[in-house]
């Protein structure tokens, strides 16, 4: 009987240092992507507000330009260049339009015609492009600025923004992903004591799935 008891305690034991073991698990990944996730979920909670009000919040677009001239030998050489479609931005090209306006197109894509060369330059928070006239050389370069709630919006988005800024969504989401799962273990063992938590998690299913299935038309 005694040895029953001791057992029995043993094993009880036993697995109260395995649930102590994955608390810690749980708490220390939970804690680790919620303090890379913070900061990230933050900003995408609060462009999620202005997207979803973007037409209340007025913006004031600033529009810039700058103008310049090819040398005479790069004027010459467009000639040569094609009359339509689309083709990367040569070295030349590029450096001949950092030298008269000061503007980086390297990497860019240059859209030809008859009469010009247009270089798009999208950019989060607003626009800008680069036309050359073919028969002059002039150079015309125009950035539109529409402000900060414009460039954080972009940025929720993923708009204009590059491989970087696209990868570090990806890294952020499967950080919110671990917080969120972690989280959801961590309700689970502490439910017992808490009479509200599975209700609680059932509204923040239901509401959402309710409000798209009879208020989305």
């Amino acid at each position: 009987m005694n040895v029953n008891v001791r057992d029995l305690a043993a094993d009880r034991a036993a697995q109260a240092n395995r649930r102590a073991q994955w608390m810690r698990q749980l708490r220390q990944w939970h804690w680790i992507s919620g303090a890379l996730s913070l900061l990230s979920m933050l900003l995408f909670a609060v462009t999620g507000i202005t997207l979803n009000h973007s037409a209340a919040i007025e913006a004031k677009p600033q529009v810039t330009t700058q103008d310049g001239t090819l040398a005479a030998p790069l004027v010459e050489a467009l000639a040569s260049e094609p009359t339509s479609g689309r083709a990367p931005v040569s070295t030349r090209l590029a450096e001949a339009i950092d030298t008269a306006i000061g503007i980086d197109v390297a990497g860019r894509e240059v859209e030809w015609s008859e009469s010009e060369a247009y270089i798009a330059l999208p950019r989060p928070g607003g626009d800008a492009w680069v036309s050359i006239e073919r028969d002059s050389g002039a150079v015309t370069y125009e950035k539109t600025d529409r402000g900060w709630v414009s460039y954080l919006n972009d940025l929720h988005k993923g708009r204009h923004t590059g491989a970087a800024w696209s990868l570090f969504i990806d890294v952020f989401a499967l950080a919110s992903i671990v917080f969120c799962i972690t989280g959801l273990l961590l309700l689970q063992m502490y439910a017992k004591g808490r009479s509200l938590t599975w209700p609680l998690v059932g509204a923040g299913l239901a509401i959402p799935v309710l409000l798209a299935m009879f208020l989305i038309h």
